[in-house]
């Protein structure tokens, strides 16, 4: 293994960062122009290099917080950027660049991380998993029809491309986090965003609706042809609501959109109910199921004893060779969760925890996979109902 070393990475070193990343990704470098409207997209600190003499890999985040089953909120990093360059690869560039990260995380106090994975075999030996997933929609535009109990909904506005910039974060900001896993939008995102909108080939086009307390919710969207003749698609990419006026309202804006055949929504909610809007729910496809949110409990006690539970309690162990601090028996109950030194019932590792913990898992159907072990199936039972939420997780924030 050739010798390198880690270091925060300097502000004048960001672009080469950001470069190196591009590559890894199979992405064009960016451009004078694209650098200069890139201002602002990355929180200073944040960011680790690896360097043998020069960069070889990087990894970078931004400070947010994540919602917990139960409402409350805990701090998070959003990490982003992770590359290693080509030939560098496979010789402990990335481990030694997560290590440095763990380790910055805990010193700030980071309890939690969370990433959208690139390749799916990456992160699990770094104690990421599968938090949150998605499904993929297809609507017939020309053929689904509304069930009559569907709400009306209220008010649409539509505005135009300064408009939605201008308005985007106050936007975000207002609507609730409700779900498990929905994360808090860093400044540093919205550049990016702006970014892509600006030099899309096609339109975006902002809806907000508007009900008797106010904007609850607003969608973002595009409506594209491969060719005349083409069936035109319009592609929903950003759908956030209060309620349930504001998603049926939304919903109805979108398909009374003329010059449209089809709709497509990527990873939304598993439990979104937008095929029981139609009279005939297959005009409504889901096409896939993917992961959304990969989680890492940094700080596995304070996680723990953060969120809600309800049902009967269980001590569970914890293998994390990576934070070894994490690895012992955790007691949880609806008071809580604290160490203990109990016989467990359930045995998981660091990456498996993060899969139930927002409740997007139940432990029965890891242990079908092997992901975890016990003695009893009462304990599963437990361990299921323990950490059952009434919502599936859902990110709902690309980074």
């Amino acid at each position: 293994m050739s010798d390198f070393s880690v270091r925060p990475l300097r502000s004048d070193e960001d672009r080469a960062a950001t470069d190196l990343f591009r590559r890894a990704l199979h992405v064009k470098e960016m451009t004078d122009e694209e650098w200069s409207a890139a201002a602002g997209s990355f929180q200073p600190d944040r960011g680790l290099g690896a360097f043998d003499p020069e960069l070889i890999g990087t990894v970078r985040s931004f400070d947010s917080e994540v919602t917990l089953p139960g409402g409350g909120t805990m701090p998070l990093a959003a990490v982003s950027l992770v590359g290693v360059r080509a030939d560098r690869t496979r010789r402990g560039v990335l481990t030694a660049l997560m290590r440095a990260q763990f380790e910055d995380f805990a010193a700030r106090g980071i309890p939690s991380a969370m990433l959208h994975a690139s390749e799916g075999a990456i992160y699990g030996r770094f104690g990421y998993g599968i938090a949150a997933r998605g499904k993929s929609i297809e609507i017939d535009r020309n053929r689904a029809r509304f069930r009559p109990e569907v709400p009306a909904g209220g008010q649409i506005s539509l505005l135009g491309l300064e408009s939605t910039i201008e308005q985007w974060p106050s936007l975000f900001d207002a609507l609730p986090r409700t779900r498990p896993g929905m994360i808090a939008r860093s400044p540093n995102l919205w550049p990016g965003y702006v970014r892509e909108v600006r030099r899309a080939t096609t339109p975006t086009a902002t809806a907000v609706h508007r009900g008797t307390d106010g904007t609850d919710g607003f969608v973002t969207y595009t409506v594209e042809r491969a060719h005349f003749g083409a069936p035109t698609v319009m592609k929903v990419q950003s759908f956030h609501y209060a309620n349930p006026d504001a998603f049926a309202g939304l919903w109805r804006h979108l398909l009374s959109v003329d010059l449209v055949d089809r709709i497509t929504a990527e990873k939304r909610p598993l439990d979104e109910p937008v095929e029981l809007l139609f009279t005939d729910p297959r005009h409504a496809t889901v096409q896939k199921v993917q992961d959304e949110g990969w989680l890492r409990l940094v700080d596995v006690a304070a996680m723990l004893d953060a969120r809600t539970y309800r049902g009967e309690p269980i001590v569970i162990e914890v293998i994390d060779p990576l934070l070894e601090h994490n690895s012992g028996r955790y007691r949880l109950s609806e008071d809580g969760a604290a160490r203990t030194t109990d016989p467990a019932d359930l045995e998981l590792h660091a990456d498996t925890l993060s899969m139930v913990y927002l409740g997007g898992w139940r432990p029965s159907d890891l242990a079908t996979a092997g992901r975890v072990r016990t003695t009893t199936e009462t304990a599963l039972e437990r361990a299921d109902l323990l950490f059952g939420t009434r919502v599936n997780p859902w990110c709902g924030t690309f980074f």
